[in-house]
């Protein structure tokens, strides 16, 4: 099970991944309770599949939120997953750009500029949603089965049609 505030306090600058079903809304930690994050206008807390609505939107708002608030009823959990890969940036630079942002209205792409993207620019000056990266393997390994698929049945149709042909052209 992942760790929650009963378990472990996040600290300054940590990021907080909240499962909402189909998708996870990242937000984080600035202290005292409270979050900062990217929040399309369909997201809210127990949102599940309505907030797939945000793929739709074009801008999305900053907001400093208490912790329980944006996570609702869902599962959440401290995931600073990408310290393997970046170094952090300091927890004071973290949380004063983060609340420095608050209010702002900011473009928002479910692609190229969504929560998590937000969050990971903010920790480590990197841009990056591993959602995005993980539905493009997905979506490419979906295409290329596709496209394998198609040239089977071509093929087969190539030795079998040719078959039928000559069957009716010796009757």
């Amino acid at each position: 099970m992942a760790p929650t505030l009963y378990d472990e306090k996040p600290k300054l600058g940590d990021l907080i991944e909240i499962f909402r079903g189909t998708y996870q809304h990242w937000a984080v930690y600035v202290g005292d309770g409270y979050v900062v994050h990217l929040a399309p206008p369909s997201e809210v807390a127990d949102a599940s599949s309505s907030s797939l609505m945000s793929v739709l939107t074009e801008r999305a708002f900053v907001k400093k939120e208490q912790l329980w608030d944006v996570v609702g009823t869902n599962q959440w959990k401290i995931n600073n997953i990408l310290d393997g890969d970046y170094k952090p940036r300091p927890a004071e630079v973290i949380v004063k750009e983060a609340c420095a942002l608050v209010g702002e209205e900011l473009p928002y792409c479910v692609f190229r500029g969504n929560c998590e993207h937000f969050v990971n620019e903010l920790r480590y000056g990197k841009a990056e949603s591993r959602q995005v990266n993980k539905a493009g393997e997905v979506a490419m390994a979906a295409g290329m089965a596709t496209v394998v698929g198609l040239g089977v049945v071509a093929l087969a149709g190539i030795l079998f049609g040719g078959k039928k042909r000559e069957d009716k052209s010796t009757q």
